[in-house]
């Protein structure tokens, strides 16, 4: 399974990169805007740095609206992916954007017909958001089983990228179920590396070691 990171922070970036977990990156609004910089100023940035698919959100909710944010913000780099809102217009975009070769991540996935709809429209990957619908009572990964059953029904070549990672479970589970990709908060990306065991097991070599006789 391939791991983006879900962050617009070029640092937490750095970091997964130096910590050989970033395949790509997925961005949102919210993202950047946490950042305090520019949209295409980050973008730009994280182009630089990372050599995997990197997501960018238009904003525009109307077709041409996003098909001139979609052509533009793919310019930029070679490695961007679309992303766009699973709404009418959305799928409408797609299907545009498939026919000129410009890769498209359909984000706000939360049923498994939008999973079907947004691949039979050309879309490259989905983004179901597993821990939104944890949030209101239902098991997001569930939605991650049925989208996956489907495309494997179809042969559909759309990729799933389980989105909405509030914590390791939910990277487990998406792994046992045979997902593409997670995208993965930089801090839940530390605590897979984290067991109290491994800790407990390298606190006792190292008290031993130190019986060890030096020559």
């Amino acid at each position: 399974m391939k791991f983006f990171i879900d962050t617009a922070d070029v640092s937490e970036i750095r970091e997964g990169l130096s910590l050989g977990l970033v395949d790509g990156v997925t961005t949102n609004p919210s993202l950047v805007a946490k950042t305090g910089r520019g949209f295409r100023e980050v973008l730009t940035e994280i182009c630089e740095i990372v050599d995997g698919p990197i997501s960018a959100e238009v904003v525009s909710t109307d077709v041409e609206g996003m098909l001139k944010e979609a052509r533009d913000v793919a310019n930029l780099h070679p490695n961007i992916v679309v992303k766009i809102p699973m709404i009418e217009a959305g799928m409408q975009a797609v299907r545009v954007l498939a026919t000129e070769g410009i890769r498209t991540n359909v984000t706000l996935i939360f049923s498994p017909t939008q999973a079907l709809i947004a691949a039979k429209a050309g879309a490259s990957y989905v983004s179901p958001f597993v821990g939104r619908l944890d949030d209101i009572s239902h098991v997001g990964l569930e939605l991650v089983e049925q989208i996956d059953t489907i495309y494997q029904n179809y042969a559909y070549e759309t990729e799933i990228i389980v989105a909405s990672i509030r914590n390791p479970l939910h990277v487990l589970e998406a792994a046992l179920v045979g997902a593409d990709i997670s995208t993965i908060p930089l801090k839940v990306m530390k605590q897979l590396m984290k067991h109290s065991l491994t800790d407990v097991g390298l606190k006792k070599f190292l008290q031993d070691w130190e019986k060890v006789p030096k020559a």
